[in-house]
């Protein structure tokens, strides 16, 4: 998911150029304003990032942490939900000139989970907003009886009632109903 966190900020990118072949620590803090909001979260309290990183050549391999805050709609009601993150991750990067993508080619197996990386900087926004994406439940709830919203008025029904009848009726079958009401 490339482009996804577009850095607004400097700190956002890891420099490879200075680190040697070996292991380097990587410790970061950064404040939820660095991140641009998705259209499925927000990032709402600031991002801890610890990481070992690993040089061999040009392969990169970042294994370390995130932890922060989001905040999501509820899948019923649409009303915010706090989702708190605590993850490990384990990427893989490549020096993107290793990488063609003016071909079409198979992949192998083995590169599948492997990203890739431009002018020996791994921009850790998108590295975040990756993470993040990954660790969003298919259906987040607000709580697990929410009502969710009437189909009909709209209204937020765990907060509201309405006398709408929430039964969908096919207009085609009009002409039918007529003869089982008569």
């Amino acid at each position: 998911l490339p482009g996804l966190g577009r850095c607004r900020y400097m700190d956002l990118i890891f420099n490879l150029s200075r680190l040697r072949d070996g292991a380097s620590r990587l410790d970061r803090r950064f404040e939820p304003t660095a991140f641009a909001a998705s259209d499925d979260f927000r990032i709402v309290a600031p991002v801890v990032l610890t990481a070992e990183v690993e040089k061999d050549g040009p392969k990169i391999r970042i294994v370390g942490r995130i932890q922060t805050r989001l905040e999501c709609a509820c899948s019923r009601c649409l009303d915010p939900v706090g989702l708190d993150v605590d993850a490990p991750f384990d990427l893989r990067f490549l020096p993107a000139a290793a990488h063609d993508e003016s071909h079409e080619h198979e992949i192998p197996d083995e590169d599948l989970g492997v990203s890739f990386y431009r002018n020996d900087q791994i921009d850790l926004g998108d590295l975040v907003t990756e993470q993040s994406y990954l660790l969003l439940p298919m259906k987040l709830l607000c709580r697990e009886d929410c009502q969710g919203l009437c189909p009909v008025c709209g209204i937020n029904r765990n907060r509201e009632t309405c006398a709408c009848d929430p039964r969908w009726k096919d207009p085609r079958m009009a002409a039918l109903e007529r003869f089982t009401s008569s």
